[in-house]
């Protein structure tokens, strides 16, 4: 959809692997972010149709902010990047955030990162999803080099391109949304990618030094929780089956859940 182009702005940074971030100028739109899906897709097209429900009555533009980790540990990995990286719902434009999750998963295909790295976070369900049994090539390939290259050679580049296109950051009057926080304390301009995709302790012992809500994932929690500026909606739809969204419009907030 058009509408994006006039609302929001983007920053790169001179940083040759800095990810952009974008900056919503305008909150005048309802704004539904959605939580860690790690390859569930059942919970996140039921998410959808409930986001769809709500939004029939509201008008103007919408749009959803997907706030990383769409991978690993579910059954549907591959399958949730097709979903995300095809047309958003009629009436809505759609951003995803980069997660840790994706980033290491680029890191591993890219030759960053061992196998074994990403292994320990899930990855295992993730190759399973592209048809990849994990344990059946390490049966057939005597290195490793081997069953690296062969997994490189699975994963369509279509999905490389999606993980390497994601922002990493979305910026708004009064909001702020990314995957796992922000370090209180350095400005946005100065907030590295590693601690956007994987803070934890230091944001949350320091939440009460942020000038806006920051609206983030990365830590499951059993139901959404707001401490103070910062509001997680991460609900560990792998374990629990609850996918979690929450709708901001006309300054008021409502939770949506599977």
């Amino acid at each position: 959809m058009k509408f994006l182009s006039s609302v929001f702005r983007t920053g790169h940074s001179a940083g040759r692997n800095r990810r952009a971030r974008l900056e919503l100028r305008s909150t005048e739109m309802a704004i539904y972010a959605v939580g860690d899906v790690h390859g569930c897709l059942d919970q996140l097209l039921s998410l959808e149709r409930k986001i769809l429900a709500d939004a029939a009555e509201i008008p103007g533009p919408k749009l959803i902010i997907m706030l990383g980790d769409y991978i690993d540990r579910g059954p549907a990995s591959a399958q949730v990047i097709d979903h995300l990286a095809a047309e958003p719902p009629e009436g809505f434009d759609r951003i995803c955030l980069a997660g840790n999750h994706e980033v290491m998963m680029l890191d591993y295909l890219e030759r960053r990162e061992s196998r074994a790295r990403w292994l320990s976070l899930g990855a295992d369900a993730t190759l399973a999803s592209y048809g990849i049994d994990h344990r059946r090539l390490r049966e057939l390939y005597r290195n490793g080099e081997g069953i690296d290259e062969m997994i490189r050679e699975t994963v369509p580049a279509a999905h490389a391109a999606f993980l390497r296109s994601l922002p990493v950051l979305v910026s708004a009057p009064g909001f702020l949304f990314v995957h796992a926080g922000i370090r209180p304390g350095v400005e946005l301009a100065d907030q590295k990618d590693e601690d956007l995709v994987s803070i934890r302790s230091e944001f949350y012992a320091k939440a009460h030094l942020i000038d806006r809500l920051v609206v983030h994932g990365h830590t499951p929690v059993e139901r959404p929780m707001l401490e103070g500026k910062r509001l997680n909606i991460d609900t560990g739809a792998y374990f629990s089956g609850r996918l979690t969204a929450v709708r901001f419009w006309q300054c008021q907030a409502r939770i949506l859940m599977t």
